[in-house]
């Protein structure tokens, strides 16, 4: 079986085990921190070990970096790094707030450049969008592209939550220009929105960012034809540890970019 249809199953599989869970009492619970650093809810304990059972029971030899389960070495003669945030938006999914998903991809090498496929599946209704390198970006079976031609309502993803006053200043000339900001609560939900062309840019300077949350929309965004930056405007990589954090724009061309960039750095 190819690695993306591994992780197009292993997604389809998180999906039918929580989708009566959202919402519900049952959704909650305090797990203690996770590797990532966020409180563990139940419901991403369950949707991770959906993930873990199904990768033992096809034997796939990798190693998990889970958002709650940390590294676990499921073989030793590994193939990569399968990257997984079970649940991306864990707070909306406790709360039942429609807006919630899984991200994962796979990675040959400890870098983010080295990610070969990823699928990000929203948790809400079971779509799915995918990529693999080299190969397009899909969303439910249709390739898609960034939106690279002047929209008629300009809208930015901006996520400020915990953003410093210092950072809030810089992004002030955004909110002042434009209209229609947005930022709906699940990063990797909201790159894949971004990767089928229904924002302009999407952008996350707080330096708060894991790999996990971001792995497969990393893809997803680069094979739908997007530029992914990092905060010196530099090609975003990173490595894989639980430890590093990113800032990161993503936007559909250099135009907008050079746009949006030029009202931060006023």
């Amino acid at each position: 079986m190819e690695v993306i249809e591994i992780l197009r199953e292993a997604s389809k599989k998180i999906y039918e085990n929580v989708k009566e869970l959202a919402g519900t009492e049952h959704a909650a619970g305090d797990f203690g921190i996770g590797a990532g650093g966020d409180i563990s809810r139940n419901i991403d304990i369950i949707a991770e070990k959906t993930v873990l059972d199904y990768l033992k029971e096809i034997n796939f030899e990798c190693i998990v970096l889970g958002e709650e389960c940390g590294h676990v070495e499921l073989s030793n003669n590994s193939k990569g790094y399968v990257i997984m945030d079970a649940i991306d938006g864990s707070a909306n999914a406790v709360r039942g707030v429609p807006f919630f998903c899984s991200s994962l991809a796979f990675a040959t090498e400890n870098k983010l450049s080295s990610i070969t496929e990823g699928v990000i599946t929203n948790l809400t209704n079971g779509e799915m969008y995918w990529a693999s390198k080299n190969n397009g970006s899909f969303f439910n079976g249709e390739q898609i592209n960034v939106h690279d031609k002047d929209p008629i309502y300009k809208i930015i993803g901006i996520n400020t939550s915990g953003a410093s006053p210092e950072l809030m200043k810089r992004l002030s000339p955004i909110y002042e220009k434009h209209e229609h900001t947005r930022h709906f609560g699940a990063n990797a939900l909201e790159m894949a929105l971004f990767a089928r062309g229904l924002l302009d840019i999407f952008i996350d300077l707080r330096g708060k960012i894991r790999i996990q949350d971001i792995a497969a929309g990393y893809l997803i965004i680069k094979e739908a034809g997007g530029l992914l930056l990092d905060a010196n405007l530099n090609p975003l990589d990173a490595d894989l540890s639980y430890e590093t954090r990113v800032s990161f724009i993503a936007a559909s061309n250099q135009k907008i970019l050079d746009e949006i960039v030029s009202l931060i750095d006023q």
